[in-house]
This record gives structure tokens, C-alpha cells and sequence, in this order.
């Protein structure tokens, strides 16, 4: 805390979300889970916000728990170099995302698990409850009607992508699970024994394997690699872990074998990930030496 507090504030919220530009940044909170049940908490780290883009690792999660890796025909798994949701990219790529943690790759998953459960983003929220131990967990509707309302550019992306023939379902109700799946709400607390899910290889909080300990690190690698728009590069020099990042200031960080933790600060860098999460998660890694490197 002692590095984060007088940086607590900066950056600045995504307000091209307006609901999100209500969010003050003045908060920040941290919280650790461990594999043997213990929690580490400080800060903020009861309080809700939205956890958009990190949403898309558990929806990845259960598409390859379910129609396994089949989903890797319509999106790679290469990092981007480019703005997580940059049109260009994706139709120089002939509508074939780069990876699953920018926006077109997403809205492929989502597509995917839309086809495997017939209700993508209520598949997703059931998980996240279970694992966080929290049922109440669900989309802020506000927010979701805040990012329909000004989401064209995932509606270009995902009508780019469907003209390629990447997108199998109708793209309104591809990107109305989307939405409602990046607008769910959960404190650190909760996304810290939520990414106990691969921490532990795969297997979830009631004993059951949800995935294999090779596709529990396959979905690792993909976040440390790409979990951080353009800033991966960054983040596994300065934090050295698979880490994936949301516009509403979390980020996700695992310790496989050991611990999930969670940091929440809402102010943004120019990337758009949290300027006091990662700077909360680099100092955990000096302290602790829990650098996968």
C-alpha cells in the first residue's frame, strides 16, 4: 500500500463508457487468495466495478471446457501490437483475430459459447458466482445499456467479422451477451477466489475439473502474452505473471500453484490498464518474489 497510496487517483477513467466515467478514481483495493484457502485483503477491496475485458478469460475458460479447442480456428493467439479493438488489423487479418483477449477475438468466444450453452453471458455469471462464492453477482444494467448504446465500434468489429464468416450467430445477440457478459460486476475480493480457477490448474472451488491442467496453462500463456492490450510486453517485465486487465481498472493476476490476486483502481494509463493495479501488482511481485521468471 505504502507505493500505491500516493499514486491512488491517477490515470484516467474510461469514460467513453459514460456509466463509467461516473466511477471515482480515488479508490484502490488488493486482495490475495491463496491455493489453501487463505484471503489477504486491503483497501477497497469489498467494493463492486466492472469487470469488462477480464470477463473474457472465463468465458475462454468454459469454451474450452466444452467444445474444446476448436474455437482456435476463428481467432489466434498472437499478441497485437495494435488497439484492442482495431478494425484495421482485423481486416488486413482477413476477420481473423490476432487473440481472444481484444475485442474481436472475444466476440468470437462469445459467439462460440453462445452456440455451446444457448446463453453465453448467464453461463459465464453461474460460473463466476460458483467460483466466487457469491450468487449475487450479475451485469450492472446501466453500464450494459451505456456500452449498447455506444458500442459501435464492437458492433463494426463483430459485422467485419461475421462478412468473413468468423461470427456464426446473429451479431445483435452476440454482442448483447457481450455486453451484458464485460457489464458484471464483482469486488477484489470475489475475482481473487474466482481466479483461483487457474491457479489451481484448472479445478474448481467444489473439487471438479473444469479444465485439464494443459488447457489451465494454455489460457495462462495467452494472458500473459496478450492479458494487457499492447502493454504485455510491459507488464511481464515489470509484474512477471499471466495478468489480464479490464477498462474498469481491475486486473487479474495469477500465481500458478500458489495464489490468485486481484487490484482494482480506476484511473487509467494511455493502454488501459490501472495505473495503481499495476503498480500494486509490480510491488507484490518485488516483495514476494512470486514472479514466475
Amino acid at each position: 500500500m505504502d507505493r500505491v497510496r500516493p499514486r491512488v487517483g491517477e490515470g484516467k477513467v474510461a469514460d467513453y463508457i459514460p456509466e463509467l466515467a461516473r466511477v471515482d478514481p480515488a479508490q484502490f483495493g488488493i486482495a490475495v487468495a491463496t491455493v489453501d484457502g487463505g484471503l489477504y485483503v486491503a483497501g477497497d477491496a469489498g467494493t463492486r466495478f466492472s469487470m469488462q475485458s477480464i470477463t473474457k478469460v472465463f468465458a475462454l475458460a468454459l469454451v474450452m471446457s466444452g467444445s474444446g479447442g476448436g474455437v482456435w480456428g476463428r481467432v489466434h493467439r498472437e499478441p497485437s501490437g495494435a488497439p484492442f479493438n482495431s478494425l484495421y488489423q482485423l481486416e488486413f487479418e482477413g476477420g481473423v483475430p490476432r487473440n481472444p483477449m481484444v475485442n474481436p477475438g472475444a466476440l468470437v468466444v462469445t459467439d462460440q459459447l453462445l452456440t455451446d450453452t444457448g446463453g453465453a453471458s448467464n453461463a459465464l455469471r453461474e460460473l463466476l458466482c460458483a467460483e466466487a462464492g457469491a450468487p449475487d453477482l450479475g451485469s450492472d444494467e446501466a453500464v450494459a445499456r451505456s456500452e449498447s448504446e455506444h458500442g459501435e465500434r464492437n458492433r463494426a468489429l463483430a459485422h467485419l467479422m461475421a462478412d468473413f464468416g468468423t461470427i456464426h450467430n446473429p451479431v445483435a445477440e452476440v454482442l448483447e451477451h457481450y455486453f451484458r457478459q464485460c457489464s458484471i460486476t464483482i469486488s477484489c475480493e470475489e475475482l481473487a477466489r474466482v481466479g483461483l480457477l487457474l491457479a489451481r490448474h484448472g479445478r474448481r472451488a467444489d473439487g471438479s475439473q473444469l479444465l485439464s491442467r494443459p488447457d489451465a496453462r494454455r489460457i495462462m500463456a495467452v494472458m500473459l502474452t496478450c492479458g494487457t492490450y499492447d502493454a504485455a510486453g510491459e507488464f511481464a517485465y515489470r509484474v512477471g505473471l499471466p495478468c489480464k486487465s479490464g477498462v474498469g481498472g481491475g486486473i487479474l493476476a495469477v500465481v500458478p500453484g500458489r495464489c490468485s490476486v486481484a487490484a482494482w483502481g480506476p484511473g487509467l494509463d494511455a493502454k488501459g490498464n490501472s495505473v495503481t493495479a499495476a503498480l500494486a501488482l509490480e510491488a507484490f511481485t518485488d516483495v514476494t518474489s512470486c514472479s514466475i521468471f
